[in-house]
């Protein structure tokens, strides 16, 4: 775990965050892991295309993937990356969440149906929190296993600085670009942090390669899990902080809100690691 103390959340990192709502992180997946994380991509698109009758040019969302291949578990608390993590949320968190998409060429001849779709991620948490703007809750981290360097390649888009905006979109104009609008341009190994609360649109794959991402959400313990999280068969083989950011309360319901050290190994690391944690 050195590298953790050697990749945590610089001051310049945070303030970018905090000004534009993400954060991209370059070149931290090197070429053995990305080709052992495209085969598992790669076999579970095939299973769930076939599972569900999909053509080859239909944009695939998987939820709950992690659980489905080793390799996958890498990227859990991977340590150029998880630093950042709980640098910006503090240590009561884990994985709520998780989402591989995989956006092949659009098909010769037709054009896509993919259309924009402008949106903060939480669906009912917007509608039902009283305060605006609205607390951060969680984010996310996205390991691109494609180069999408370019404008064109299923880029995501989003709007920086929009996460402390809870209207700026409209709910009529949510399907075209407002101002602003910004492609994501992370190249094959990248990884991108934001905030669950920016402005963000998928968008269509106008290139002849499919763009293949894989999404970790990141959330407080005390939030409801919007996965079945169907990670049990790695509780007993990872380490303690891992068995953490699987869901695991071993002090039960209320280790959730108002846990102690053993629920929350992460914060006991902190603790000795980085000189003191904030409460």
């Amino acid at each position: 775990m050195d590298a953790w103390r050697d990749n945590a959340l610089t001051e310049a990192e945070r303030l970018t965050f905090e000004k534009d709502g993400y954060l991209m992180l370059e070149d931290v997946l090197p070429d053995d892991l990305i080709n052992k994380l495209e085969v598992a991509t790669d076999r579970v698109g095939d299973e769930e295309r076939e599972a569900r009758e999909m053509t080859p040019y239909e944009r695939l969302s998987v939820m709950d993937f992690i659980g489905r291949d080793d390799v996958f578990m890498d990227l859990v608390d991977y340590p150029k990356v998880f630093p950042k993590v709980f640098g910006i949320l503090g240590w009561n968190i884990n994985i709520y969440h998780s989402h591989l998409v995989v956006t092949p060429p659009e098909e010769p001849g037709n054009v896509s149906e993919l259309v924009r779709g402008w949106h903060q991620d939480s669906g009912r948490v917007n509608a039902e929190m009283e305060f605006s703007p609205r607390p951060r809750l969680s984010l996310k981290v996205v390991y691109f296993l494609t180069d999408c360097s370019v404008d064109g390649r299923a880029n995501f888009y989003v709007v920086p600085g929009t996460h402390l905006d809870d209207n700026f979109v409209g709910k009529d104009k949510r399907k075209i670009d407002p101002e602003g609008a910004t492609p994501v341009l992370a190249p094959r190994g990248s990884a991108v942090i934001f905030d669950r609360r920016l402005w963000h649109t998928a968008t269509p794959n106008a290139s002849q390669m499919t763009r293949k991402g894989l999404f970790y959400g990141y959330s407080y313990r005390w939030l409801r899990p919007r996965d079945n999280m169907t990670v049990a068969h790695y509780i007993d083989r990872s380490d303690s902080i891992r068995q953490q950011l699987l869901g695991a309360a071993p002090t039960g319901g209320k280790g959730f809100s108002s846990p102690l050290d053993e629920d929350v190994p992460l914060k006991v690391w902190m603790e000795e690691n980085l000189g003191g944690v904030a409460v």
